[in-house]
């Protein structure tokens, strides 16, 4: 795992010291060996599990995700099939919702083997996969998402895509191509608007041509199957809390689209808006907030087991 190309992007004042270096772990899951980087603190009271996007992996995370640990956290950051050091044998055949079932299992072993309460944070399209963990498993302690683009919603589909015209059709077309061309692979930055990874193109040109990130060859079948697929309804989410952390000039995936889901949710909800950030978060002030969030949902999580329940608010 290769985090310090992206470290280098992160205000100093938000690159402890010394720097938290992460553990190259391995998980076999249904003929895979599944990467996870962590950190390995057994005294610490809370755990978080930070899940990539679809160009991202564990090392791009790594440098958000390891704020967590001098919070007083264990960190986790896993790489899914095609994407960082996971060994995926069929690359072809990988489906979003092969990414689903691999996190809701990965997380019901942790519960199962480690009692401490779990934080899932999840970044870009992480965020609806953290959502939809939660919602299954019913074994997160809170939510922390960058983003919550539901695939549903014709407006998330158009902000998402390279060519914002394609995105209200986009399932369609790929689901009638899928069972003729589902393994065909193609760079992901061929068809999502990677240009607006970050404010600072240099980022945004390393996310895209990162040979672990937006530089993986995915098949049109997994592109086709995340277009399509249906995540849990809101109105049937848990009362587990979410906490949306959403870049507050993110020029990809407009903030307004998240909100849209968020206030559909149940659940205790709460907005933070990262002022100066773009889809890739690493700009003040709104790093300093981040970091903010971070620390009191895990203050929270350690305090009581889970924040208490109250209603939606944001904070500027």
């Amino acid at each position: 795992m290769e985090y310090r190309e992206y470290l280098r992007f992160i205000p100093a004042q938000h690159v402890p010291e010394p720097f938290t270096e992460p553990v190259s772990t391995w998980w076999e899951w249904r003929g895979r060996r599944v990467h996870i980087a962590r950190t390995v603190d057994p005294q610490a009271p809370v755990r978080v599990l930070a899940i990539h996007g679809g160009g991202g992996h564990a090392g791009l995370l790594w440098p958000l995700a390891a704020q967590a640990g001098p919070a007083g956290a264990e960190v986790l950051a896993i790489d899914l099939p095609l994407y960082g050091d996971t060994v995926e044998p069929r690359p072809r055949a990988v489906r979003y919702g092969d990414w689903v079932e691999l996190l809701c299992e990965f997380v019901r072993e942790q519960a199962v083997s480690d009692p401490r309460p779990l934080v899932v944070f999840g970044a870009s399209m992480g965020g609806m996969l953290a959502y939809e963990v939660a919602a299954r498993t019913g074994m997160v302690a809170h939510v922390v998402a960058t983003c919550l683009l539901d695939p549903a919603d014709p407006d998330a589909r158009r902000a998402a895509a390279r060519w914002s015209f394609t995105g209200p059709f986009a399932p369609a077309l790929l689901g009638a191509v899928e069972p003729v061309l589902g393994g065909v692979r193609v760079p992901i930055r061929w068809l999502v608007d990677m240009r607006n990874m970050s404010l600072d193109p240099a980022l945004s040109r390393l996310c895209a041509h990162d040979p672990r990130g937006g530089g993986v060859r995915v098949p049109l079948g997994f592109l086709s199957s995340f277009l399509r697929y249906r995540h849990t309804a809101p109105e049937l989410f848990p009362k587990t809390p979410v906490t949306l952390v959403h870049p507050a000039e993110d020029r990809w995936t407009p903030p307004e689209l998240s909100v849209r889901f968020l206030e559909r949710l149940g659940a205790p909800t709460e907005l933070v808006l990262l002022e100066g950030c773009g889809h890739f978060p690493v700009e003040e002030p709104g790093i300093d907030r981040l970091g903010d969030a971070l620390r009191e949902v895990l203050a929270a999580v350690r305090s009581t087991g889970a924040p208490a329940p109250g209603s939606a608010r944001t904070i500027e």
